[in-house]
């Protein structure tokens, strides 16, 4: 081992502490180590002060591990150093100012771990070779950039990047001498200040990459500007930037989300910007309609123009944009219908024009759509019922919020294996939830780690995002969508019970079944939904007890229960311990325990003697019911008669003749029988005086 030149053990899952076995590498008295590579194992423990004695060591990767403390001074003894990556760990403490003794390297990236306090100058001083410079802190900006207003930086580098950290109020002016950068961000790093005119004319227009996102920059922006770098990519987002578009000719992706940029968006935007693949205008106060240009920018993938006041219909040239996968024009004023060369894109799998005033036939506006993976058409005025088409099949995101359907909910839905976001809320749907939604099976598994973490590791400027309603708000996600389940049917026309085929979710977050004519019982076995963070089950009709198992249910932490015909004890172990608004079992008259006041005095018993006190009084008022249409049916009988006999004089001599003439006929019979009987009477009384008395 101790002619070792390079060890590669990275993309691994090798586990462990790494403190051993640095010192294990290091115990050769003349270690010939040159290259070390460990990145994306899950290894963890401090670095050592041991890992100084590697002399010849010019390349260092650990990132994507688990590394904890901080890194050691005797780093600064590694002369010959060329590349220290130590992205996105956990180590702390601060950055020490020996890194600034390796004169040799070229490559520093420290981004993404927990750093404390400043690098200063003493940490960049000697650093002339820097050619790339990674900086940031994941803990809400406990590390500083802390130089003088006119300090010199001894390196020319290639990329620079600081992010998440305080670098302070000013444009920074050490800019000036980085006439080499290709990739620069200043990202979330509390710059309140305007983009100095000499950072356009110096470094702007040759950079490939410029991310100056999240801060407070203010002012308007350069109306015309031409890249050197074929296809720059441009994200100033997230400031209070203002004025109209620019125009920027060599830009492939250009990101002014949530800005105050104001008017229209320029008609020629498609001629000018041709090059354009991805483009964010979102979040701003733009006004007026889609330019038909737009339609001839033909390799774009990515186009967000939502959360604006955009208004007219949408355009119907969407033909030419055979690489369009993402559309995004929610919240602004549009009308009509949805054009069928928007649905028929052969690239197209994210739709989302929530929030406008489109009025259509859902089965007209869906009937060319086809392969798309998210669908958000909520908060509009379409009508009909839900058609679900076989060609939907790889749907994941389905939200209908807000609209004027109809009908049943599809059982076709059941057979969309990647569905795991289904928003049908506040419609005039009907019938009964379906018994095969618990086969779905994107809402029983979890996204791994692993695949969360790549997302982080190698996310886009350009994001996808969807807005979920839980928790008694609006929530905009934009990373790692796939992790959200979400079910919500709530204020619809819903009826019959909670099927127990619902409980299969094991991974659902998110379950609103409110304001809907559901009957029968909470499932028994509800606390199989784990991972269930928000439950709403208000304003239903639902009876019984709550579920005492549902106290397991440890990452519940919105509860509504309110506003049905629940009894019993309210559970007062684990979460339920949190739930101490009164309001979210408001409206069930008895349910008692804490918070509410009512006691339950006697358990169980207790609860058995008040569920007969309701027994007995809807005894008492069937009872009640049954007098009143007792009475009503006499009375209605009694006039239906008497009445037409008052109101009919010639009915009323008829029927009093008849009575008559019955009467008298009765009188006769009686009389001649009456006759008869005495005649016989007589006769038999006779014949017994005439007999002989025996002996």
């Amino acid at each position: 081992m101790c002619n070792l030149h390079e060890l590669d053990l990275s993309y691994n899952g090798i586990s462990g502490e790494i403190t051993e076995f640095i010192e294990a590498l290091s115990g050769c008295n003349n270690s010939n180590l040159h290259r070390l590579y460990i990145s994306s194992n899950k290894l963890s423990g401090n670095l050592p002060v041991s890992l100084g004695n590697f002399k010849h060591l010019e390349d260092i990767r650990l990132r994507g591990n688990s590394f904890i403390g901080a890194l050691p001074t005797s780093v600064g003894n590694l002369s010959h150093l060329q590349s220290l990556d130590l992205a996105f760990n956990k180590m702390n403490g601060t950055i020490p100012e020996t890194v600034g003794q390796l004169t040799e390297l070229i490559v520093l990236d420290l981004s993404g771990n927990l750093w404390q306090g400043f690098v200063t100058e003493n940490h960049l001083q000697n650093l002339t070779s820097l050619d790339s410079f990674v900086l940031s802190s994941s803990t809400s900006k406990s590390l500083g950039f802390n130089v003088r207003h006119d300090w010199i930086a001894p390196f020319r580098a290639r990329t620079i990047s600081i992010s998440d950290c305080q670098l302070g109020g000013a444009f920074p002016s050490w800019l000036r001498t980085q006439k080499d950068v290709e990739k620069l961000t200043l990202s979330n790093v509390a710059i309140s200040d305007s983009i100095p005119d000499w950072f356009w004319r110096t470094i702007g227009i040759s950079l490939y990459v410029l991310d100056l996102s999240v801060n407070q920059l203010r002012g308007e922006l350069p109306k015309l500007l031409n890249f050197r770098h074929f296809e720059s990519i441009i994200d100033l987002g997230f400031n209070r930037l203002e004025g109209s578009i620019p125009m920027w000719s060599n830009v492939r992706g250009l990101s002014l989300r949530n800005n105050l940029f104001s008017g229209a968006i320029p008609l020629n935007i498609g001629h000018e910007m041709s090059m354009f693949v991805n483009l964010d205008l979102s979040r701003n106060l733009l006004t007026g309609s889609i330019p038909e240009s737009m339609g001839e920018i033909r390799y774009l993938s990515f186009l967000d123009l939502s959360n604006n006041y955009l208004s007219g219909e949408i355009p119907s040239n969407w033909h030419n944009l055979e690489q369009l996968r993402d559309i995004d024009l929610s919240r602004n004023n549009f009308s009509g219908g949805i054009p069928s060369s928007i649905c028929s894109l052969p690239s197209l799998v994210w739709l989302k024009l929530n929030s406008n005033n489109l009025s259509e036939e859902l089965s007209v506006s869906l009937k060319d759509c086809k392969g798309l993976l998210s669908l958000d058409l909520g908060e509009n005025k379409f009508f009909g019922s839900i058609p679900i088409a076989e060609n939907l099949f790889n749907l994941s995101y389905l939200g209908l919020r807000g609209n004027r359907l109809t009908g049943n909910i599809p059982e076709q839905l059941c057979r969309f294996p990647k569905l795991h976001i289904l928003d049908l809320a506040r419609n005039n749907l009907s019938g009964y939830i379906p018994k095969c939604l618990g086969n779905l099976e994107a809402l029983k598994f979890t996204v791994t780690n692993d695949a969360l973490e790549s997302l982080i590791l190698f996310g886009k400027v350009f994001l996808e995002h969807v807005e979920v309603i839980s928790k008694g708000r609006e929530n905009e996600y934009t990373r790692a969508t796939e992790l959200l389940k979400v079910i919500d049917l709530s204020s619809n026309n819903l009826a019959g019970e909670i099927q127990e085929e619902i409980t299969n979710f094991s991974a659902l977050n998110s379950l609103n079944l409110s304001w809907n004519q559901l009957t029968g019982k909470i499932p028994e076995n509800i606390q199989s939904l784990q991972q269930l963070e928000t439950l709403d089950l208000s304003g239903n009709h639902l009876s019984g007890s709550i579920p005492p198992s549902m106290s397991s249910m440890t990452f519940l932490n919105q509860l509504n229960l309110s506003y049905n015909n629940l009894s019993g004890p309210i559970p007062t172990t684990n979460q339920f311990q949190t739930f101490n608004d009164p309001s979210i079992y408001k409206g069930n008259q008895y349910l008692c325990g804490p918070p509410l006041t009512a006691n339950c005095s006697s358990g169980p018993s207790d609860t058995k003697e008040k569920t007969g006190e309701v027994e007995e009084d809807e005894d008492r008022s069937e009872i009640f019911w049954l007098y009143v249409s007792m009475a009503l049916g006499f009375i209605v009988g009694f006039w239906a008669v008497c009445g037409t006999l008052i109101i009919k004089r010639s009915w009323r001599h008829a029927y009093f003749g008849l009575v008559d003439e019955t009467k008298d006929k009765l009188h006769v019979f009686i009389a001649v029988h009456m006759a008869r009987l005495r005649r016989r009477v007589a006769r038999q009384m006779l014949e017994d005086t005439n007999v002989p008395q025996r002996k």
